[in-house]
């Protein structure tokens, strides 16, 4: 009998029975690709059932909670992302762009950690032959006696392995190499991903293993795969950072057992990646000088104050329509902090390109950036350098108001404990105490952020 055959959308998982330019489902363009319908007669016996038993209503106050014992990746910074370390049956996926050091960081972490008695960690790669794997643990110099590898993709010859060997932890490098026998599409596509993650979900949760997931990303950033693969998982973490660059981030945009958005900071070297600890120091400027367009900002990623520095260049336009260039920020919040400026604060920047950068390859999504970056701007257009001890964060309103952030005395403890001496906040953000020898200087309005620098 013919097989029939569908057509999914790759960002959100839906359905159709014939092809069209854009799907139905979430409006995306060109985002449907063709697979092969499976019958359920087809599928393994193994994986029919999550459970053997039937389920039953249950009160919320009746719930026996069990205490979750972490496991320890090996890598302090690795442990903060995932929100104190590794929870037993949980799935983790990775993604990042090629060669940013995903596969690098795990075998760190297996490497570490093999030779803890009771854990068993197994590497599974689709990509790379066992002499490869080798050659880099040699590279980096990793004791991994107790570590095994195995090179295959089939996910069932996968499981049956990890059974056998009694594994605690389970790596799979990478999600779009694996296969199910029972899919007849090609490794890499929607239905062969969505089927090999629904297994190794099904195998982790009913034989309380852990396991990675390395993920593929698309030109764009984003994970490759349906989008539904990222509501199957425990955990999403993203690498981020410039391959020409040092420094790599590992930020967690879902974390099912932790804090969403925590930041973990690695530093490349050629003998892989090293933590860093203090990540606030190396983010900040090492001018000689005041320089204009320099601000400290004091944000906040996770559970951890961040320093970091925004820089800004204002310089006249030859062009009709003037530039608004962003980088580790949002575009249209720039130009929105520019209007709130001209329209507040009497700072006008039309027939102006403007140009503004957080320093390290560090994106911030929070609005507590707002008040540094038009300090930055202000710095630049007037050619006037700020103080290198002045420290400022603080989120503007559209009526020129300067509202508080979150966690403000942490912030001003990390500034102080960095050896600033003053810091521009929101009056609601002011401590009732001293913090240090650090001069804080409350403001409401932005006219009034104006007049204390």
């Amino acid at each position: 009998m013919k097989p029939k055959r569908e057509y999914v959308c790759r960002d959100c998982g839906a359905t159709q029975s014939k092809w069209a330019g854009q799907c139905l489902a979430c409006d995306s363009w060109n985002t449907l690709e063709e697979a092969v319908v499976t019958s359920p007669q087809s599928a393994s016996p193994r994986f029919k059932a999550y459970s053997g038993q039937r389920s039953e209503v249950t009160a919320l106050a009746d719930v026996v909670q069990e205490k979750q014992i972490r496991m320890t990746s090996g890598i302090a910074e690795l442990d903060r992302v995932l929100g104190g370390g590794i929870v037993p049956g949980s799935v983790v996926l990775i993604g990042g762009d090629p060669g940013i050091g995903k596969s690098t960081l795990l075998l760190q972490s297996l490497g570490k950690i093999s030779n803890q008695p009771g854990l068993t960690p197994l590497y599974v790669s689709g990509e790379e032959s066992a002499s490869q794997i080798a050659l880099r643990a040699e590279r980096l110099k990793l004791d991994a006696d107790g570590l095994r590898l195995l090179t295959e993709t089939d996910v069932d010859r996968i499981v049956e392995i990890a059974t056998q060997q009694r594994a605690r932890l389970l790596v799979v490098d990478s999600i779009q190499t694996m296969y199910c026998a029972e899919s007849q599409s090609a490794p890499g596509s929607v239905a062969q991903v969505r089927e090999s993650a629904a297994r190794l979900v099904r195998f982790a949760k009913s034989s309380n293993i852990a396991v990675y997931l390395v993920g593929h990303v698309t030109k764009d950033g984003a994970l490759a795969g349906p989008r539904v693969l990222e509501h199957m998982v425990d955990a999403v973490l993203y690498f981020e950072g410039d391959q020409a660059g040092r420094y790599r981030l590992v930020r967690a945009f879902k974390n099912r057992f932790g804090a969403v958005n925590e930041l973990g900071v690695f530093a490349m070297t050629d003998q892989g990646l090293r933590e860093v600890s203090n990540p606030s120091a190396i983010l900040l400027s090492r001018h000689d000088e005041a320089v204009p367009g320099s601000v400290v900002l004091v944000s906040r990623e996770g559970t951890r104050p961040l320093l970091v520095e925004v820089q800004a260049l204002v310089d006249d336009s030859a062009l009709g329509n003037p530039r608004r260039v962003t980088v580790g920020l949002d575009h249209n919040r720039l130009s929105m902090l520019l209007a709130v400026l001209h329209r507040h604060g009497g700072v006008s920047t039309a027939g102006c390109d403007v140009f503004a950068n957080i320093v390290g390859g560090v994106r911030i999504s929070e609005t507590g950036a707002d008040l540094a970056v038009v300090c930055a701007v202000i710095s630049s257009l007037k050619n006037q350098p700020l103080s290198r001890d002045l420290a400022i964060f603080g989120e503007i309103g559209l009526a020129g108001e300067i509202r508080p952030v979150q966690n403000g005395p942490e912030r001003l403890r990390e500034a102080e404990k960095q050896g600033f001496k003053r810091a521009i906040i929101p009056a609601a953000n002011a401590p009732k105490s001293a913090v240090g020898d650090l001069q804080i200087v409350p403001v409401a309005r932005l006219v009034d952020a104006l007049d204390a620098l």
